[in-house]
């Protein structure tokens, strides 16, 4: 890693590599010049990083803000600037509610003017691979500083782009009224990468980025809007290369959205006095009248915000990428035509313990009426399966669907550092959803969860950024003194599988595969919980999730869409 510039100027001032004040001076302003880049619409005056030397520029604004008109529109270009842009602080994120856990306070925070990026380059870069990311969150939370990239941009040798976008229903809206023109659709959070994406193909050369070799990542929810992009006819030649961080194909049906939607935002008109009664209003919400769409568009950004919460990976509490054969094909994931580059596809080995554990389900008396051995048992068994099943869900489930129509390579990825099976053990968390995090940069928010400084963490997170930075350059991830990391294919079904003990990484590719059939057996069969208390679990805790469709119908789950 870089020492901060202005150190190493010292430095050599004082050994007298410098000849006089004068020349230090010089090069500091030199070093300020830097600091300013052109954009197409305007220069940016970004910081240099104290401890790195990384440059960064926060908050460039890639659309101008989606308020007024644009509240539910697709991104247009911002106003053009004639003086430079303080780009030296980061900028608000999209509208939300979030819980401060130290607290346990929920507030509303963000603004709708949200279409902005973060970049993240060295001052030696030149025509260097670029890594754009979505942030997690649902599509109803987040921000583009979830992972910063002063570390990234040196251990993985690109420019590292991360985006803001809109979110919750400012970001997904598919009601009628939205939609009456010909072409128009609700996805306005994958039109706003689109637009980002086009930002980075013109303006990153300025940042010593290559606009020929752009890789889209994300996690969580922006690995899941990264699939989404493979089948999304918009995307196609914005990018030259795939990841998916815990992403999996998610698709909702435009009009069963629809529904869930008005029904949402139902009881505000009924406060507003337009309904004496909720299903009134919703059928009036579900028509696509002038009335309605002036009614949306003067909601208060608060009042909207605060529907549809926190909807827990389950589409039916906030449905979103909506099959409206615009942005996504009507026939989702089952298209024959992809946005053919190399992909990655990554996941924990225990991606749902995040989930389980804090579900309030653990919190309700037919839980915490038990005793303590079973109400352990109770979330251990959620914890085990819903992770088998989120885990396959994440990458396997996704390269079998893909495979045959599939022109690229796949390459799938497991995390399994911390859990039952690893060679380091994280108690209740194990490899939770995130734990790729600490392997890109030390600068996170998991410490809680287990020490990643130790030795043998930080030896597999260097041997995964050396894999990353050849995937980044090449669309392969294999190089030089690394152990072959084979792309997937139904004959040879190997993910690399990351691992390590308290002084050494263990990596190695094999296959873990299984698939649901099996791991419904395996429930069926499990005997560490009573019977009652196992389908009090099954029904309220794992039900609905992105990877509960086949659990659901094998136990009869009752569907939370209305």
């Amino acid at each position: 890693m870089k020492k901060h510039l202005c150190v190493m100027m010292a430095a050599m001032l004082a050994l007298g590599v410098f000849g006089s004040a004068a020349a230090y001076a010089e090069e500091a302003d030199a070093s300020s010049a830097e600091l300013v880049r052109q954009t197409q619409f305007g220069e940016v005056t970004g910081i240099e990083d104290a401890d790195t030397g990384a440059l960064i520029w926060y908050g460039i604004p890639y659309a101008a803000a989606p308020v007024g008109e644009l509240r539910w529109a697709a991104p247009a270009d911002p106003e053009a600037w004639t003086e430079a842009l303080d780009c030296t602080e980061p900028a608000e994120p999209g509208m939300q509610y979030a819980t401060d856990y130290a607290t346990g306070e929920t507030k509303l925070i963000g603004t709708e003017d949200c279409l902005n990026l973060d970049v993240y380059t060295r001052p030696d870069a030149g025509n260097l691979p670029v890594l754009v990311y979505v942030h997690g969150g649902n599509n109803q939370t987040g921000k583009s500083g979830e992972i910063p990239g002063r570390q990234i941009v040196y251990d993985n040798n690109c420019v590292y782009v991360s985006l803001n976008y809109r979110l919750g229903l400012f970001g997904f809206n598919c009601l009628p009224a939205l939609l009456t023109e010909e072409g128009s659709t609700g996805n306005f959070t994958m039109l706003d990468i689109a637009k980002a994406l086009d930002w980075v193909k013109a303006n990153i050369s300025a940042f010593g980025g290559d606009p020929e070799n752009i890789t889209v990542s994300g996690f969580s929810a922006g690995g899941r809007d990264v699939m989404a992009m493979l089948v999304s006819p918009l995307f196609a030649g914005k990018f030259n290369k795939a990841i998916a961080f815990s992403g999996g194909m998610t698709i909702a049906d435009q009009a069963a959205s629809a529904s869930q939607i008005a029904g949402a935002i139902a009881p505000l008109a009924v406060e507003d006095g337009l309904f004496e009664d909720e299903a009134a209003a919703k059928d009036w919400l579900l028509t696509d009248g002038e009335d309605v769409k002036e009614y949306l568009f003067g909601l208060t950004p608060d009042r909207v915000c605060a529907l549809m919460g926190n909807a827990g990976i389950r589409m039916s509490a906030f449905p979103h990428l909506y099959n409206d054969g615009i942005v996504l094909p009507e026939e989702g994931f089952d298209t024959d035509t992809y946005n053919n580059v190399p992909l990655l596809m990554l996941t924990g080995a225990t991606e749902f313990s995040l989930f389980c554990n804090f579900d309030g389900y653990f919190f309700s008396p037919a839980i915490t009426e038990l005793d303590e051995e079973t109400q352990e048992a109770a979330k251990a068994f959620a914890r085990l399966y819903g992770s088998d099943m989120y885990r396959i869900f994440n990458g396997q489930c996704s390269a079998e669907k893909m495979f045959d129509k599939y022109q690229e390579k796949i390459y799938l990825a497991q995390v399994e550092y911390g859990s039952v099976n690893s060679a380091t053990f994280l108690p209740a968390m194990g490899s939770f959803h995130g734990i790729f995090v600490p392997m890109l940069t030390n600068d996170h928010t998991y410490g809680g969860f287990g020490d990643f400084t130790v030795e043998g963490f930080q030896a597999m997170a260097a041997q995964f950024d050396r894999y990353l930075a050849n995937f980044l350059a090449a669309g392969d991830p294999n190089g030089e003194d690394l152990t072959e990391w084979p792309a997937w294919t139904p004959e040879n079904e190997a993910s690399m599988v990351f691992d390590a003990d308290e002084t050494s990484a263990i990596i190695e590719a094999r296959d873990v595969s299984t698939t649901y059939e099996d791991i419904l057996a395996q429930m069926d069969a499990d005997d560490s919980v009573p019977e009652d208390t196992k389908n009090g679990v099954i029904q309220n805790v794992m039900n609905g999730r992105w990877f509960s469709a086949a659990l659901d119908e094998h136990y009869g789950n009752e569907s939370l869409w209305q």
